[in-house]
C-alpha cells in the first residue's frame, strides 16, 4: 500500500502519470502548484477501501515516494521511515473518518451555517419581522454559507434592496401628471409634502400646470397654510367644501396637467376613512392615491395604518399602492418601516426628512434606505408589530419571493419578460395558442446579436427537434426561441433570413457549413464557429487527415474553467491553422481536452472548426456550444413536465416553453456572476431544503416559479405583488 508522489508541468500531465501509475480510480489526496508545475499526492483506491474496511489500521509497511531523493543509510534515515509511517497511518485513519461523515451527512440536515446566524441576527437588531428574515435566509446562496461579513452585507443589502419597490425616474412620475391625492393619519405630514411635491413640479415645469386642492375643513389654519405655499409657489389652491362632489371641482382644472389633493387627517381607526376614499375617485378622473407614513412611528401603528387604509381603498373600490415617508428625520430606526412596506408592496415614492419646501424631499433610494436600517441595528430590537392575518405569511409571502425573482429575470434574462407572455398563452383555447405565438415573435424582431443554430436533427425519443437561440450582446441566451420548422429551408437562406429579420451578425453552427454558406458568411465578413467530429477529414500541409488525429500538433492555449452537468471542468484548448482545398479561405481548428477540475479525471475531447481570421475571439463563441450542450437534455424534460401538467397547450407553445426555461436554467448555472448566484438561491429557495447548484435543480425551480405565479394570480393577490 502506498502514498505516492507525481510531479507535472500542468494538471493534465501530473494525472496522466497518476492514470498510468495507479489507474481510473485512483485516490487524490492533496494537489499543489509548485515552482515544477503541478504536485499531486495519490492512493490507490483499493488501498484506501482496505483501510476503510479495518476500524483500526496498521501503519502501512512501506511507503513509496516517486522522484523523492535518496535517504542515506543510518538511524536518521530509521527515523524518518518510522516517522513517515506514522503521518501516512494517520493520514489514512483521518481519510476513513472523513468518508463516514460524508455517510452521515446524505441523511442527516446540516447544521445551520455561521452565515445563516449572523443574517438573522442583523436582521432582528435592525428591526425586520421574522416573515422577512425566512424569506431572505431561505435563499441564501450555498456560496455564501461560510461567507465573511463584507459579503453577508452586501449581499443582504442587495436583496432587501430588491424587495423595497421604488420608483425608477422621479421626472416621469411629475411628467406623467394626473390627480394625486395624499391621505393618511393627521399630523403625518400631508401639507407640507404636498407643498413640496408642488414645487419640485413648478421647478421643472413652471407654475402654470399645476393646481393644489384641500379637503381639510376641520383642522384651524389648514387652508391658510396651503395658501400660503400656493401663493409662494404662484399656482392656486381650490379648497373642497364637504358637500361639493370632487368631480365637479376637477371639472374645473381640465386645464391643469398635475392636481395635487391634501385631504383631511383620520385616524386608521375612523371608520369614516372608507367614505373620505370612495369621495376621492372623483368620477370620470382617475385619481392616485398615496399614503403618507410617519417614519417615526411604531412598528404596530405602522402595521395598523396601512392595513386600514388599504382596506378602505379596496372597500371604496381604488388602489392604494403608493406611499411617501415623512419625519425620516425624527426616527430613530427605519428597518420596521422597510419591513412593513415589503411585507405589503407599497411602492415608495419619496422620503421627506425635514419642513424645508422642496430642499427635505428625496427620491426613496433603496439601497440607501437599507444600509441607513442595517446601519441602525440594536442588541435590543423592539417588539414585533401584530401582523394582520394574510400578511406576511402564507400566499402574500409566498407571492413576494415569486414577484422578486421573477423582476430579476426579467432584468437579466434577455427575452424572460416574452417568455412569461408565452407561458400565459396556456389560458387560451387551444385554437388560439398558436396565432398568438406568432404575434409574439414578430415583436421580437431585430433584437438579436447571434444565433446558437442547434442540430436540424431530432431528439432521442421526441418527435421534434431543438429551437435555436437567439443571442445577446454579452453572448447570453434568450429566453424566447426560435423554432426551426418556422424558418426557411437551406443553411444560406435561413443565415440570410436571421440576418434581416433578427439582425444576427455572429453564428454558432452544429456543423461545418456547406460552400454556399461558407460564402455567404465570408462575403458578409461574418463570425462564426461550427462544431466538428474526430473524424471529419480536413486539409493540412497539403495531407487530407481526420481531425481528431491533428489534436497532438496544436498549440497550447488556455486551461479555462466551465459548469458542465453540474460539476467544475477544465477546458484544456488548443489551436491549429488549416487549409482547405475546397475554398480559399483558411480555417482555424480548436481542440478542447475536458477533466473534472477536482479530480483530474478526463472527461472528452471537443473539436470546432472557424474562420483563420478571426484568431482567438473564436474562442468565447466555441465556450458558449460547449456550454450550449446540455440544452436539449433540458428541454426534453422540461417539454415532458408541461405536457403532464398543461395537456391542453399545443406542442409548439410547449416547446417554444421548455426551451425557453431550458435556456434560463443554463444561464443560471453557469454564470459566476453575483446576480446569477442570487437568482439562483431566490429559485431554488422556492422548492425549500437546500438544493445543489444544478442545471436540473433550477428546471425544477423555474417551472414551479411559473405554477405558483398561475396560482398567484388566480387567487386574485396579484395586485400588491405585480404579477401581471
Amino acid at each position: 500500500m502506498s502514498v505516492m508522489r507525481f510531479t507535472g508541468t500542468n494538471s493534465r500531465e501530473a494525472m496522466r502519470q497518476v492514470r498510468a501509475a495507479l489507474g481510473e480510480d485512483a485516490l487524490i489526496l492533496a494537489n499543489r502548484r509548485t515552482d515544477q508545475g503541478v504536485e499531486i499526492l495519490a492512493l490507490a483506491d483499493q488501498a484506501a477501501e482496505a483501510m476503510a474496511g479495518d476500524p483500526t489500521p496498521a501503519a502501512p509497511a512501506a511507503a513509496t515516494l516517486p522522484r523523492a531523493p535518496a535517504e542515506p543509510a543510518g538511524d536518521a534515515s530509521a527515523s524518518d521511515a518510522d516517522a513517515f509511517q506514522a503521518m501516512s497511518a494517520q493520514l489514512l485513519r483521518e481519510m476513513q473518518d472523513m468518508r463516514a461523515l460524508l455517510s452521515r451527512t446524505r441523511t442527516e440536515q446540516a447544521p445551520e451555517s455561521d452565515s445563516r446566524v449572523r443574517l438573522s441576527r442583523w436582521l432582528r437588531e435592525a428591526g425586520f419581522g421574522p416573515a422577512i428574515a425566512e424569506e431572505l435566509l431561505g435563499g441564501l446562496p450555498e456560496e455564501l454559507r461560510d461567507a465573511d461579513e463584507e459579503r453577508l452585507e452586501a449581499w443582504l443589502c442587495r436583496q432587501l434592496g430588491a424587495r423595497l419597490a421604488v420608483i425608477d425616474d422621479e421626472a416621469a412620475l411629475l411628467e406623467q401628471g394626473g390627480i394625486l391625492a395624499l391621505v393618511g393619519p393627521t399630523g403625518v405630514g400631508k401639507t407640507t409634502t404636498t407643498a413640496k411635491l408642488a414645487a419640485r413640479y413648478v421647478m421643472r415645469h413652471g407654475p402654470g400646470e399645476v393646481a393644489l386642492v384641500t379637503t381639510d375643513g376641520f383642522r384651524i389654519g389648514a387652508h391658510e397654510q396651503l395658501r400660503i405655499y400656493a401663493g409662494l409657489l404662484d399656482i392656486p389652491m381650490y379648497p373642497l367644501d364637504a358637500e361639493q362632489p370632487l368631480d365637479e371641482l376637477l371639472a374645473q382644472l381640465d386645464d391643469k396637467r398635475f392636481v395635487i389633493i391634501d385631504t383631511v387627517g383620520m385616524s386608521q381607526r375612523d371608520q369614516r376613512i372608507i367614505d373620505q376614499v370612495a369621495r376621492l375617485r372623483g368620477g370620470p378622473a382617475a385619481v392616485r392615491l398615496v399614503l403618507l407614513l410617519n417614519a417615526a412611528s411604531q412598528p404596530e401603528t405602522l402595521e395598523e395604518v396601512i392595513t386600514n387604509y388599504r382596506q378602505a381603498a379596496r372597500a371604496a373600490g381604488v388602489a392604494l399602492d403608493d406611499c411617501v415617508i415623512s419625519k425620516q428625520d425624527e426616527a430613530g430606526r427605519t428597518g420596521p418601516l422597510l419591513d412593513a412596506l415589503m411585507r405589503h408592496g407599497l411602492r415608495l415614492l419619496f422620503v421627506a426628512h425635514g419642513q424645508r419646501v422642496p430642499e427635505d424631499l428625496a427620491v426613496a433610494d433603496a439601497g440607501g434606505l437599507v444600509r441607513q436600517a442595517l446601519a441602525t441595528r440594536s442588541a435590543a430590537p423592539p417588539p414585533e408589530p401584530r401582523v394582520a392575518p394574510g400578511h406576511g405569511l402564507g400566499l402574500l409571502g409566498q407571492g413576494r419571493r415569486v414577484a422578486s425573482v421573477l423582476a430579476g429575470l426579467r432584468e437579466r434574462i434577455t427575452g424572460f419578460a416574452a417568455l412569461e407572455s408565452a407561458w400565459a398563452l396556456a389560458e387560451l383555447p387551444p385554437s388560439v395558442q398558436g396565432e398568438r405565438l406568432d404575434a409574439l415573435h414578430e415583436q421580437r424582431r431585430g433584437d438579436g446579436a447571434g444565433l446558437l443554430w442547434t442540430p436540424r436533427s431530432r431528439v432521442r425519443g421526441g418527435d421534434w427537434s431543438p429551437p435555436d437561440l437567439l443571442l445577446d450582446a454579452a453572448g447570453g441566451w434568450s429566453a424566447l426561441p426560435l423554432l426551426q420548422h418556422r424558418q426557411p429551408a437551406g443553411l444560406a437562406t435561413r443565415l440570410d433570413w436571421a440576418g434581416r429579420v433578427h439582425g444576427a451578425r455572429l453564428h454558432l453552427l452544429p456543423a461545418l457549413p456547406d460552400g454556399e454558406a461558407r460564402a455567404w458568411l465570408a462575403t458578409r465578413d461574418l463570425a462564426w464557429v461550427a462544431q466538428a467530429r474526430a473524424p471529419q477529414r480536413v486539409t493540412h500541409e497539403g495531407e487530407r487527415r481526420a481531425l481528431g488525429r491533428l489534436a497532438d500538433l496544436a498549440a497550447p492555449l488556455a486551461e479555462p474553467t466551465r459548469r458542465l452537468k453540474g460539476r467544475e471542468v477544465r477546458v484544456g484548448l488548443s489551436r491549429l491553422s488549416l487549409t482547405d482545398e475546397a475554398t480559399p479561405l483558411p480555417l482555424r481548428a480548436w481542440f478542447a481536452e475536458l477533466e473534472e477540475a477536482e479530480s483530474g479525471r478526463r472527461l472528452g475531447r471537443r473539436c470546432w472548426l472557424a474562420p483563420e481570421r478571426l484568431g482567438d475571439e473564436a474562442v468565447t463563441l466555441l465556450l458558449g456550444q460547449l456550454d450550449a450542450e446540455a440544452l436539449p437534455r433540458l428541454t426534453r424534460r422540461a417539454f415532458e413536465r408541461l405536457a403532464a401538467a398543461h395537456p391542453a397547450m399545443v406542442p409548439e407553445l410547449r416547446l417554444t416553453i421548455a426551451a425557453g426555461l431550458a435556456a434560463v436554467a443554463g444561464q443560471l448555472e453557469r454564470s459566476e456572476a453575483e446576480w446569477a448566484m442570487d437568482l439562483r438561491a431566490a429559485l431554488l429557495g422556492l422548492l425549500g431544503g437546500r438544493r445543489r447548484r444544478s442545471a436540473e435543480t433550477l428546471l425544477e425551480a423555474l417551472l414551479h416559479l411559473g405554477v405558483a405565479r398561475d396560482a398567484i394570480r388566480q387567487l386574485g393577490a396579484a395586485g400588491l405583488e405585480g404579477l401581471g
